[in-house]
């Protein structure tokens, strides 16, 4: 059988989660990052398996992923607790980056970092182009081009670039570029494939209707911080240190964030802290002045952003228009979408979920084989169906949709998907009898 070529053009965890799918799947896997590094956010992130990111972990894991393993094994702490959630996992985020890389390379897959996509190749398409034996779209993607001029072919892409590295809208929506880890000014903006193939778009927005999200947290240097704060974070993977001040400027600044599951009263009213190899501080921002009239924070400095004592960058931007099969739609027959480009899924569990199936199914499609679906009676499955329904809407452009708080964890509650039983979440993913699905291939090796 003739050998199918995918195309991952984004390397955070949407875009490393497709590649990894689609390479047990069987097929050539070429990942672009237009930066030097993998995972985008996630280098910065590093927060899973809280609240019902465990179920969905779990699920995935059963469903024949091994991404949430990979996290697993670089986690700095464990079952930590900290306001509104419980469990949770913090991998360390110095460590993650290099271990995806190596295993993405020994999964086969041809990681093209510094690799940045200005445009895109479209030939006409014919016959029944779409997998499902609908209405057959008259177009497909035949290759990405990348600025260097090189142009990468493929039977099938996924578009894994986000919703945020856009200075243009950090400077109009947010506070100007904050110098974060995305570092669009020495690594370019990004260029979403969606946008070049004429899908639709639209904007995620706050309650106000003002577009795009902050991102919901800073990085601060552990050493600058005093040697007791350093040690509590260590030893038990938080600290809470309360603000000896009014919480009036923290609660403005909940409504700015693209984690709605952080945006509670105690982040407010207290400086939370989470290990992650930096100290994670769970606010979009903090006036570096005020941070320092804390005791034990005097000499505070941030990492990520630089100036994440104004600002943080924005997110939101251009979600695609998607089927619960994670394809886009529109007049092109083999895109896929991952993360937050596919909805407003926010954080890196939910971009696993998307990433996998998204890669998995192009795929099958490069094979025009029926797409495959996750079953509602999976958490994982209910998620991406109820979102996608969502985004349909403009209540849901300006809601955030989580595994581990606001409004879908309280679905998932309500509808009895949430479980951190592990035998439970077995048997409910063998009763779908697709367990091991994304592990198994779909071309000879």
């Amino acid at each position: 059988m003739k050998t199918r070529r995918i195309v991952v053009v984004g390397g955070g965890w949407g875009g490393c989660a497709a590649a990894f799918a689609a390479a047990r799947a069987g097929a050539e896997v070429t990942l672009c990052e237009r930066t030097d590094m993998l995972l985008g956010t996630g280098l910065v992130g590093g927060i899973f398996r809280n609240n019902g990111r465990f179920t969905a972990a779990e699920e995935m894991t059963v469903l024949g992923s091994d991404v949430f393993l990979l996290m697993d094994a670089c986690a700095r702490h464990t079952n930590v607790a900290f306001p509104g959630h419980a469990h949770a996992s913090l991998y360390d985020v110095y460590r993650m980056e290099p271990e995806i890389r190596r295993a993405l390379e020994k999964a086969g897959v041809n990681v093209r970092c510094r690799a940045s996509v200005s445009d895109i190749r479209m030939e006409e398409a014919s016959g029944d182009t779409t997998g499902d034996g609908s209405a057959a779209p008259r177009r497909h993607i035949a290759a990405v081009l990348l600025r260097s001029g090189e142009a990468i072919e493929g039977d099938a892409f996924v578009d894994a670039t986000g919703t945020s590295a856009t200075p243009a809208n950090c400077n109009r929506y947010g506070s100007g570029c904050a110098m974060c880890i995305l570092r669009c000014h020495t690594f370019l903006p990004r260029v979403s494939l969606t946008t070049k193939a004429g899908v639709e778009e639209w904007d995620g927005c706050r309650e106000d209707g003002t577009p795009g999200a902050m991102s919901g947290s800073c990085k601060l240097m552990k050493d600058s911080l005093a040697p007791e704060i350093r040690k509590e974070l260590e030893e038990r993977g938080v600290c809470i240190v309360p603000i000896p001040v009014s919480p009036s400027t923290g609660e403005k600044k909940l409504s700015l964030k693209a984690c709605q599951q952080y945006a509670l009263k105690e982040f407010a009213e207290n400086v939370v802290l989470l290990d992650t190899g930096p100290a994670k501080l769970m606010s979009p921002y903090y006036p570096l002045d005020l941070l320092r009239t804390i005791p034990g924070f005097e000499n505070a400095r941030f990492e990520d952003p630089i100036a994440g004592g104004q600002g943080n960058s924005m997110r939101y931007f251009g979600f695609a228009r998607c089927t619960v099969t994670m394809q886009a739609r529109g007049q092109v027959d083999n895109l896929f979408c991952a993360g937050e480009r596919g909805g407003a899924m926010v954080g890196h569990t939910e971009a696993v979920v998307t990433g996998e199936l998204a890669g998995h199914n192009s795929v099958r499609r490069a094979l025009n084989m029926p797409l495959l679906t996750f079953p509602t009676s999976l958490a994982v499955g209910d998620y991406i169906e109820s979102v996608t329904a969502m985004m349909e809407t403009e209540e849901g452009r300006r809601t955030k949709f989580t595994f581990s708080g606001s409004v879908y964890f309280e679905r998932m509650r309500r509808l009895g998907l949430y479980s951190t039983d592990p035998e439970e979440i077995r048997r409910r993913v063998a009763s779908s009898s697709l367990a091991g699905v994304l592990a198994k291939p779909l071309l000879p090796r």
